[in-house]
């Protein structure tokens, strides 16, 4: 076969049929290397899946709400980027209580499960999400103890949901020094490697009731210190079935109270990879994709 053989499908949502403005570079790198290249809606009925050499998972951001129904479609797609498994275990942020037992330094985290209660802190400020999302649906900021009350409203609607909560302070250097995300493409040999690196600004301001635009991001582009690129290869390295298997990684930290990095999230199904924000990133993902073919 030649690459013009070869047949990829692009895996985005309804609400953005033609792909997120982001994943243009990479349709269009792929297409000048001679690639068949397709956007698919994940939930298609009459998509044929079995007829791309390669299917990558970039936008499906409307599976949170049909989150079992996404994971089980994951686990029908043969070539499927990342791996069904890795779809799996990575849409529920439940992963991190795992990683934190591997050593990686994750942001305290409080799981209040279905038929759990829990207390607010006497103050503080605090995020509160569903451990299923994606672009921050869901997700608020609360300042204690004088939004106790929204915050615990919050756990409780989730919860009655049958949505499992996560609680994390709100670190303070989200507000000056932003998130760092390393992502991380596979290098000739394979190996899941350094690409580039971006610095995202705040986005939660207020409580639940305020707007938050997940498109809204301050994007700019930023190279991780030695430290930040330590523990991202540190969370890599403890990936389940080994890191090799992946196409991209996405990996969200930001300074602790010591200044140390400390793991938000480590996205592996369907982030955003910020491709036009770093020039050649998008090339290089193209070439790993090819490599794969």
């Amino acid at each position: 076969m030649t690459i013009r053989d070869f047949r990829v499908a692009l895996v985005t949502s309804a609400a953005m049929p033609d792909l997120w403005d982001d994943d243009h570079p990479l349709r269009d790198a792929l297409r000048q290397r001679g690639v068949a290249v397709d956007a698919v809606c994940w939930d298609d009925p009459v998509a044929d899946w079995a007829a791309y050499d390669l299917v990558v998972l970039r936008s499906p951001w409307d599976y949170v709400a049909r989150h079992d129904r996404f994971v089980a479609w994951a686990a029908s797609v043969p070539h499927l980027a990342n791996p069904a498994d890795i779809v799996a275990w990575n849409t529920d942020k439940r992963y991190l209580s795992e990683l934190e037992a591997a050593g990686i330094p994750i942001i305290p985290t409080t799981f209040v499960a279905p038929g759990e209660s829990w207390t607010a802190p006497a103050e503080g400020q605090w995020v509160v999400k569903p451990t299923v999302s994606a672009g921050s649906q869901d997700t608020a900021r609360y300042t204690l103890p004088g939004q106790a009350d929204l915050a615990t409203a919050h756990v409780e609607r989730l919860t009655t949901a049958g949505r499992t909560a996560m609680i994390q302070p709100y670190l303070s250097a989200v507000d000056t020094a932003g998130e760092t995300a390393v992502l991380c493409t596979p290098d000739e040999t394979g190996e899941l490697t350094y690409s580039h690196g971006i610095r995202k600004g705040p986005m939660l301001t207020g409580p639940n009731g305020a707007p938050v635009d997940p498109y809204s991001e301050e994007i700019s582009p930023r190279q991780p210190s030695p430290a930040e690129l330590e523990v991202a290869e540190r969370v890599l390295a403890v990936v389940p079935g080994g890191s090799k298997r992946l196409l991209y990684a996405r990996v969200d930290l930001i300074p602790g109270p010591d200044g140390a990095p400390m793991l938000v999230e480590l996205e592996l199904t369907e982030p955003s990879l910020f491709l036009s924000t770093a020039p050649g990133s998008a090339e290089r993902l193209a070439d790993a994709i090819i490599a794969r073919l």
